[in-house]
């Protein structure tokens, strides 16, 4: 039978409309997303590809303000929408904003099964506050359901009370076909390491520039690296943020070595970037997944990343090495050990490539489809 389901999420993601494509296209589903906002340009710079929207949605009027380090959303007509969509499922991505919490009270309200989409994982700091975590049981105990993106959220809200039958997983997904793409650019190496001001060999970071990414341990680990290995292998940093002057002001006081700041780069152009690089270092305090893991396998680049990022426990195996956060040694003798064993690059390449097959965009959706058709979102 068809259900009706309806997602509520933030923003038109750009790693997010492959995996809604691939849902409006299952045959048990009749989908309709609902975002809170197109974008966030205080948080990102990321386009908007609506031409590549191939499902049903609509963006509610919103109010937006940063209060020191929260973000406020606020929005009209969470009620009138979801009535309007007449879902059998409301699938809601997180509980940190006002329309969640409307949302989850409309369900109870009409009796339509509530699943909760969390990323959450014991390791993220946002986690730790005492109101935060009980504000999140409150909602958590609200929810019928939980789909997520993979072991660590999964343990966590499991720790949180969550049954076992009623936790279903979703991995996180970017569009392998566009990330997947990196012969070409290979095939155009001097080229666009020309255009781009690429070193012929680099370490790469992706992501924002800001102090919970740990960017000061990784410009550390790559200034502890022997000085003949920094004349050959630079670093290159695509993002942008707060901290990206102090960065810069460090960087310059690194001799032998050469680090490039990219600025922000768009999802196409990262391609580049990503498939001319001998690897992504991660080196984050916090966070719930880090999408540039999926992206950097994707395009073939083995992986060092912190143990605390949400995806270190499902995509960081034969492909790289996984360190402690904060461990400056450890990180820059696995930046070491890649970057001196072109074998091991190649095997890692490999394996990170077979790996990121099963984190498609449609095994994405396969999960969420799986928890919308449950007999255990019928129990309300």
């Amino acid at each position: 039978m068809k259900r009706r389901l309806v997602v509520i999420t933030e923003i038109i993601a750009p790693y997010r409309i492959p995996v809604f494509n691939a849902l409006a296209g299952r045959e048990e589903i009749d989908l309709h997303v609902i975002f809170l906002a197109e974008t966030d340009s205080s948080m990102r710079q990321w386009r908007i590809y609506s031409d590549e929207i191939r499902f049903s949605y609509e963006v509610l009027p919103s109010w937006r303000t940063r209060l020191g380090r929260y973000n406020i959303l606020v929005n009209h007509n969470v009620g009138s929408a979801l009535s309007d969509a007449h879902p059998d499922v409301i699938l809601c991505g997180g509980y940190n904003y006002l329309a969640s919490w409307q949302a989850v009270r409309w369900a109870k309200r009409n009796h339509v099964p509530f699943l909760l989409w969390s990323e959450s994982t014991g390791s993220d700091r946002r986690s730790q506050h005492a109101l935060v975590e009980s504000l999140k049981q409150t909602f958590l105990r609200n929810c019928d359901g939980f789909v997520v993106p993979g072991k660590s959220a999964r343990e966590y809200v499991q720790q949180m009370g969550a049954a076992d039958q009623n936790v279903f997983v979703a991995p996180n997904a970017v569009d392998i076909a566009v990330f997947g793409n990196s012969e070409s650019a290979r095939a155009r190496a001097p080229r666009l390491r020309g255009e781009l001001g690429l070193p012929d060999r680099y370490f790469l970071y992706v992501g924002r520039l800001v102090k919970e990414k740990g960017l000061l341990d990784l410009l550390a680990a790559y200034q502890q690296l022997t000085p003949e290995l920094r004349e050959q292998v630079g670093l290159v940093i695509a993002g942008d943020g707060p901290l990206r002057a102090d960065l810069e002001a460090l960087a310059r006081s690194i001799f032998p070595g050469a680090i490039h700041f990219a600025g922000f780069v768009h999802r196409d152009e990262l391609v580049n970037y990503y498939s001319l690089a001998e690897c992504l270092v991660f080196p984050t305090y916090t966070d719930t997944w880090g999408m540039v893991v999926n992206e950097a396998m994707a395009c073939g680049l083995p992986v060092i990343c912190t143990t605390v990022a949400g995806c270190a426990a499902d995509l960081v195996k034969t492909g790289g090495r996984v360190v402690a956060p904060g461990d400056v040694p450890q990180m820059s003798f696995a930046m070491q050990e890649i970057a001196c064993d072109s074998s091991l690059r190649e095997r890692m390449a490999h394996d990170n490539r077979s790996l990121i097959r099963k984190f498609s965009p449609e095994a994405c959706a396969a999960g969420i489809a799986n928890a919308a058709m449950a007999e255990t979102t019928l129990h309300v």
